[in-house]
């Protein structure tokens, strides 16, 4: 028969005390600056979730061009979706809201006499 009480570890002495206490200290500040960043990263996927304005889909949309108007280029500046047109030799911008596809914005350039 083996006996219990030969496996009970000695009490600790009064430096490993201090030095389990401080692990335990340390520990603790682990673990809420990991819950905390854990919360954080939770928050903002709701706050993003939440805030969206929601997806509109468009199905078919159509923009009248003047007679004669040629698509020159085109690109999207953050919420914007910007055409360049060629209108009989006059350069214009159009820029449209990319999520509602209305109009935002007129630049016309033309040529000094």
């Amino acid at each position: 028969m083996t006996d219990t009480a030969a496996t009970v570890a000695p009490e600790p002495t009064p430096e490993q005390a201090a030095l389990f206490a401080r692990v335990r200290r340390m520990m603790l500040i682990a673990g809420l600056t990991t819950t905390l960043a854990v919360a954080a990263v939770l928050i903002a996927i709701g706050y993003r979730l939440f805030r969206s304005e929601g997806s509109t889909v468009v199905t078919d949309v159509t923009a009248t061009l003047p007679k004669g108007a040629r698509i020159v280029a085109t690109g999207v500046a953050g919420d914007r979706l910007l055409l360049t047109l060629d209108i009989g030799g006059v350069t214009e911008i159009r820029t449209f809201d990319a999520h509602t596809l209305k109009p935002a914005g007129r630049l016309k350039f033309v040529s000094e006499p």
